[in-house]
């Protein structure tokens, strides 16, 4: 057994990495469990599509109201207790939620009050969890790291806690919730394990918190290569949002699938991440993270073209295999170049500018394949995501070769 531990996490990446690692697939879980008794929940509740459409909506708004100021808090205080008093709170508030349902007392207006308050927790605890890595890995061992945190998402997260999610509440409404609330306890006992090196600010030494974030919002804009990096997942989230915003439509009216057909696409995605998990640290072994990162680009760029031009279902599938695993590797390369690049004492604010280029790109992306498949067919938002990306790719091109190559020790001080 040990033996298989140290495969999967070799001893190099060190005894805090495993707990956190632990820590971060069992909470991934608990999420995964709710991805499908949220809507579950929502839709037991109500048949009002504009209700439905705001419970996804809820869980979006967070990190774009919050993630600059849960990147400042992440900077300034101890993070792994962030980490663990954000888990717990969560706790708290499933447990309220799954009595409410249990009770049957859940009405809509509170389900969709408790996944606003669920998203905002994340968006604390995710970007407080995101900076722990760096802290406890070597840089030249950060892809192998990450890459274990990305496949314990695409496991856990997309594979095996939907379907459990789905079973448990059919066997009763409330379960998955309560089973959810256990598992983030657990991560929250999990990570409490790691020891971390001093680095919260003393209250002595501390400016205001909108002076933090504008501190971290200024660093990304003078430093080019992380420039580059928040830029293109902007634009890129566009056209990914605007393309996957009528991804239901787009199954049902060009490949001619139904509702099962529809869910394989997120299971024939996560399958194609899950490869990128076995072949990653091969592929980097012979591919420079700059060369991955134009490879991404272009992959991406050619499936909204393959996805707009096939009618054939089992084409369509291979082309969202493939994209999983390029998303997979995608991810994983872009949070390796980010925690390279910037200091330990601005992680958090960073990644919180990020995590608003993310958010921020899939709800423009989303409002224009809305407006395009209404006036144009299901097809057009596809097209606009191939246009779209191929531009930005042509502009951003050379500017990828410095992205790879920036540390922190060569990066500008704050500013």
């Amino acid at each position: 057994m040990s033996r298989i531990v140290d495969v999967v996490v070799p001893p190099r990446l060190g005894r805090g990495f495993r707990w956190l690692l632990a820590s971060s697939w069992t909470t991934n879980l608990g999420d995964g469990i709710v991805i499908a008794a949220g809507p579950l929940l929502v839709a037991s509740r109500t048949q009002d599509a504009f209700l439905v459409a705001l419970a996804a909506l809820l869980q979006w708004l967070p990190p774009l109201l919050f993630g600059l100021w849960a990147g400042a808090l992440t900077d300034r205080l101890d993070r792994r207790r962030l980490v663990i008093t954000v888990d717990l709170m969560r706790a708290v508030v499933l447990v309220l939620l799954a009595l409410a349902v249990l009770t049957d007392i859940a009405s809509i207006v509170l389900v969709l009050a408790a996944m606003f308050v669920l998203g905002t927790a994340e968006t604390f605890a995710d970007n407080a969890s995101s900076t722990l890595v760096p802290m406890l890995v070597h840089r030249d061992d950060l892809a192998v790291a990450n890459s274990r945190i990305q496949a314990g998402f695409v496991t856990v997260n997309q594979l095996v806690g939907p379907p459990i999610g789905a079973v448990l509440f059919a066997a009763g409404q409330a379960m998955p919730f309560a089973a959810e609330a256990v598992l983030v306890v657990a991560g929250a006992v999990l990570v409490s394990r790691v020891e971390l090196p001093p680095h919260r600010v003393e209250p002595a030494h501390r400016s205001h918190i909108r002076a933090d974030i504008a501190e971290g919002v200024r660093w990304v804009l003078h430093h080019a290569a992380v420039r580059t990096l928040v830029l293109t997942i902007l634009i890129f989230n566009v056209t990914w949002g605007a393309a996957w915003s009528v991804l239901v439509l787009y199954a049902h009216r060009q490949l001619g699938l139904g509702a099962v057909g529809f869910g394989l696409i997120t299971t024939v995605g996560a399958l194609g991440g899950l490869l990128g998990t076995l072949t990653y640290g091969w592929i980097t072994q012979r591919v420079s993270l700059a060369n991955l990162m134009r490879i991404g680009l272009i992959v991406e760029t050619l499936t909204h073209l393959a996805l707009a031009l096939t009618t054939t279902p089992a084409v369509a599938f291979v082309i969202f295999f493939v994209f999983g695993m390029h998303a997979f590797v995608w991810g994983t390369t872009s949070v390796t170049v980010r925690q390279r690049a910037v200091p330990t004492a601005l992680q958090g604010r960073v990644g919180s500018v990020n995590l608003v280029g993310v958010f921020g790109g899939l709800v423009i992306g989303s409002a224009i394949g809305g407006v395009l498949a209404q006036h144009r067919g299901v097809t057009a938002p596809f097209w606009f995501a191939f246009v779209g990306s191929a531009v930005f790719v042509v502009l951003i091109w050379h500017q990828l070769r410095h992205v790879a190559h920036t540390d922190a020790q060569d990066a500008p001080e704050p500013v």
